[in-house]
């Protein structure tokens, strides 16, 4: 029997399961820290043990400085992910978590042979799709606020609280950086079924850009549409948790 790695502040298994057969890794949006996570695994299948992934500078890595690039950020995960990939896996990404899981599914296959056996993306467009908007991580603080008053994402006692965005908007802005310098690179489809969640009135990302994912898979595609802006993944919590038991129930059968 397998067992849960010892303690780390880049993994957070807030209801730690041994007996699980399966882990679900969970990547934050933008901002967002492993406690987006923190009750997910009261709404998954008993197999399921879930696992959130804390960025540095947030939750556990407070005393950690928010990298600024993709690159470094999913090298950086990958060694620390190996000791809990022993069993079958798979990643949920909520935009920014999106691109993330991508590109360490990507890293993961190239340096170390391994694949989830599905990888749920959620309100983030195909990474093949360029920016087409100015960035936001180079506006000023001031400008960069009033930003966020119409994502919908901060809640607003952060966003009315100079000491909370004081802390925040660093976290932010280095995010922002990861998303708004990523370059695409053409590489071999993955083998992994891909999963796509997206919100019907979310002004981020179109049904186009969700569709686009098809093409980044060999395997199962799949994509469904909530009555949603672009933080679905509140307001729509037990549906999607329907849609990815689902989906995790058909991956167990195919083991």
């Amino acid at each position: 029997m397998t067992t849960t790695p010892s303690f780390n502040s880049w993994v957070i298994c807030s209801q730690p399961n041994p007996q699980a057969n399966l882990r679900l890794f969970c990547f934050p949006y933008a901002g967002g820290n492993s406690a987006i996570f923190r009750t997910w695994s009261n709404s998954l299948p008993s197999n399921v043990e879930v696992c959130a992934v804390e960025y540095p500078g947030r939750g556990r890595q407070i005393k950690s400085t928010p990298l600024t690039r993709l690159e470094p950020l999913v090298e950086a995960i990958a060694p620390i992910l190996l000791p809990y990939l022993d069993k079958p896996f798979a990643f949920f990404g909520h935009s920014m978590g999106g691109l993330v899981s991508f590109e360490l599914t990507r890293l993961l296959r190239s340096k170390y042979s391994l694949t989830p056996f599905h990888l749920f993306i959620s309100a983030r467009r195909a990474p093949q799709i360029p920016l087409t908007k100015p960035p936001l991580y180079v506006l000023s603080d001031p400008d960069l606020i009033n930003e966020l008053h119409s994502l919908n994402g901060t809640p607003k006692a952060v966003l009315e609280s100079p000491e909370l965005m004081q802390m925040f908007l660093p976290i932010l802005r280095a995010d922002f950086a990861v998303l708004e310098t990523y370059i695409y690179t053409q590489k071999q489809p993955l083998e992994c079924p891909i999963t796509v969640f997206g919100g019907l009135q979310d002004q981020e990302v179109s049904h186009e850009q969700l569709q686009a994912w098809r093409e980044q898979t060999i395997a199962a595609f799949s994509l469904h549409e909530f009555n949603g802006d672009h933080f679905f993944i509140h307001s729509h919590q037990q549906l999607l948790f329907k849609l990815i038991s689902q989906e995790l129930q058909i991956c167990k059968r195919s083991w």
